[in-house]
């Protein structure tokens, strides 16, 4: 039974997509000629098992293209991305800290355009990467280019993995039901520049470069604001045994990325229970038939 409190307590609409925006890199390739290209420009061709291994994880993955940043020229002006021995992260970090900004922009600003409001009725920016290490961060250049307001409550999320936008995107439900006509702008953005490419290649083989943005905010204006759809709940939980299975580590070496050959088995272990737990409580779970 609701409580007097809750009754009397106007209902808050629920948080909902009014725009959707993305942005990738001008270079582009299929899956295969990507891959000879890569191994040929960082002089790697002579390993042929280990293009053979990655060759067989990109046919496993499906993906047919891939967007990238890296081009001929960056490579060969950086022999420290091909030495191993030479330090990168230094480089790799600054091309990574005005690309994620630019990548974000696009995709933010063609959200914005989608949405048909001015950039000035922004009043939150969410900001989500893997590749950056910096303050001021991506979130204050965003602001910038796009010329949002000075006063935009900004947040950033660094190195949060795979899933940095599902973090994004409860953050800005949060901010747009608890505080009446706020508009939050999420963007997330990724290189794979800050990694050594070779010490990586399940994330090589899975990941490319591109932004995706939103703009969220609960009571749409009928008139203006035109929801995709309502973000009804948000969950999140950990898988037991799942501890230190995948990891990321920025040291001297660049962004180590670890993923354990026995994740797909505990996924498979556990996604029924986190499924249960999400849904149940929405009345969608087993017993709900």
């Amino acid at each position: 039974m609701p409580s007097a409190l809750d009754t009397a307590r106007p209902r808050q609409p629920h948080a909902a997509l009014l725009a959707i925006g993305t942005a990738n890199p001008a270079k582009c390739g299929g899956a295969g000629g990507v891959l000879d290209w890569y191994f040929r420009v960082n002089q790697r061709d002579h390993l042929a098992d280990l293009k053979a291994k990655m060759k067989r994880m990109c046919d496993e993955s499906a993906i047919k293209k891939r967007h990238f940043y890296h081009t001929e020229e960056m490579i060969a002006g950086h022999p420290e991305f091909i030495d191993r021995a030479l330090p990168a992260l230094d480089a790799r970090l600054g091309i990574a800290n005005d690309t994620v900004p630019e990548l974000a922009m696009a995709a933010a600003a063609r959200a914005i355009a989608e949405w048909g409001r001015p950039a000035a009725d922004i009043t939150h920016l969410v900001v989500a990467t893997n590749a950056g290490a910096h303050a001021p961060g991506a979130d204050a250049r965003v602001e910038s280019l796009l010329g949002l307001r000075a006063t935009v409550e900004r947040t950033v999320l660094y190195m949060h993995g795979c899933s940095p936008s599902c973090g994004a995107l409860r953050l800005a439900k949060d901010i747009a039901e608890n505080n009446r006509g706020t508009r939050v702008l999420v963007a997330c953005a990724e290189v794979t520049l800050p990694g050594r490419a070779f010490d990586m290649l399940v994330f090589m083989a899975l990941f490319g470069a591109g932004a995706g943005a939103v703009v969220v905010g609960a009571d749409p204006r009928t008139r203006v604001e035109h929801p995709i759809f309502h973000m009804v709940s948000t969950s999140q939980a950990i898988i037991p045994g799942t501890d230190e299975r995948v990891s990321l580590l920025l040291g001297e070496r660049g962004l180590d990325c670890k993923i354990s050959g026995a994740v797909p088995a505990l996924v498979r272990a556990g996604v029924e229970r986190c499924l249960l737990d999400a849904l149940t409580p929405l009345g969608l779970g087993a017993s709900a038939g």
